[in-house]
Formats: structure tokens, C-alpha cells, sequence
């Protein structure tokens, strides 16, 4: 579906997501971890019915409208962020952390951790969320979090994206500089001197 014109329409909500950098460091430094993926993310969050219709669309049996947020929504993001800091607020940095449709559970020992869960799922439970077991990890003491490694050692640099900017071609323009930093700029914290390092490279734009 292409929403473009829907979305040109629609206020922006701007309601924030986490700050990556503070969510990681939340999450480090505990020694068990569950990572947890909503089954179907958005979609899990049902529409009013007066803004269904302006997501219609037409097929060879017919007119039909979904009764559940698409993906491609210009606030779909905002929307499933604050639906889930509404309904786990009291458990955020504490026993969870939550990202969107990504969710972690978090603690200090094996015995708090099955509690944690359990109070995770019924709060799950409560709200008819479901999880989707593919992408689910639980009771594991180290784990990939928005390509983080994190352990109760702290955090690390996922291997896999430094290979991808080692193989990156020499950027040949302007667009292809900005992308090569905006890459850098993502693991601009395990980087010393940074700034004098980046001085050459800004000289190019």
C-alpha cells in the first residue's frame, strides 16, 4: 500500500522514542537477559473506527479497510511507543526496556529474572499482546540489542557492523560522505578523539 498522500496529510506526532545510547547503558551490566519481539508489531494496535476509512482500498471483490494500524503510517512508530509506555510504564527501567515492538527484560539474578517474566507475561496477558516466539530469546546472559552487543560486562560494538563499514566502498560524493559518517557516528562512542579524527572527512562536504 502507498500511504504517501495519507501521510503528507497527517500531523506529525511527536511523541520520542527512546534515546538509543541511554536504553543500551539501562540494559548493560545485568547478568540475564530475555529479548522479546512483538508478533506483528503495529498491527497488534486496533484503529478508531472514523480512521479506518482513510485506510481503504480497493480490490477486484471489492472496498475494504483494515481495523488495525499498518505499517507505513507516518506515527505508526509513535503510536506503538506510547501504547507500550502507557501499559508498562511502571516496569520500564526497571525490570524492562521497551523500543518500539522490542522488548527486553533485564536483571540480576536467574531466580529475579523468572519473576520479572512472569510479571512481564501477565501484564502481556492482561492487554491480549502476543510475542512472536521465531525472534524471542529468554534467560540468555548476552545478547544483540539495535546492533549492541550487551552482557553484564557492559556494552560492544556488534561485529557485524564494523565489517560493513571496513567494506564500504571510498565515497565518491556528497550523499555517500554523510552516509559514511552517519555509520561512524552510530559507534561514535567507542571511538577516541573522534572529532579530530572525523576533521579531514568534514573538510569534503
Amino acid at each position: 500500500m502507498d500511504y504517501m498522500d495519507l501521510n503528507r496529510a497527517s500531523p506529525k506526532d511527536n511523541f520520542s522514542l527512546p534515546h538509543i545510547d541511554v536504553l543500551v547503558d539501562n540494559i548493560a551490566q545485568h547478568a540475564f537477559f530475555s529479548f522479546m519481539d512483538g508478533f506483528l508489531g503495529y498491527n497488534q494496535i486496533m484503529m478508531l473506527p472514523e480512521d479506518q476509512e482513510k485506510a481503504t482500498f480497493i480490490t477486484f471483490w471489492g472496498t475494504f479497510c483494515y481495523k488495525v494500524m499498518l505499517f507505513g503510517l507516518k506515527n505508526a512508530g509513535a503510536t506503538y511507543q506510547r501504547a507500550m509506555v502507557t501499559l508498562f510504564h511502571d516496569m520500564m527501567h526497571k525490570e524492562i526496556e521497551v523500543y518500539v515492538d522490542d522488548m527486553i527484560a533485564k536483571s540480576k539474578a536467574p531466580e529475579q529474572h523468572i519473576g520479572d517474566l512472569r510479571k512481564l507475561f501477565l501484564r502481556l496477558y492482561k492487554y491480549k499482546l502476543r510475542l512472536n516466539p521465531a525472534k524471542c530469546t529468554f534467560r540468555v546472559k548476552t545478547g544483540k540489542l539495535l546492533d549492541f552487543l550487551v552482557n553484564e560486562n557492559g556494552i560492544k560494538v556488534d561485529p557485524d557492523n564494523v565489517k560493513v563499514i571496513r567494506e564500504m566502498p571510498v565515497p565518491k560524493s556528497e550523499s555517500e560522505v554523510r552516509g559514511f559518517l552517519g555509520r561512524i557516528n552510530f559507534i561514535a562512542r567507542f571511538i577516541s578523539q573522534l572529532t579530530a579524527t572525523y576533521s579531514p572527512i568534514f573538510k569534503l562536504l
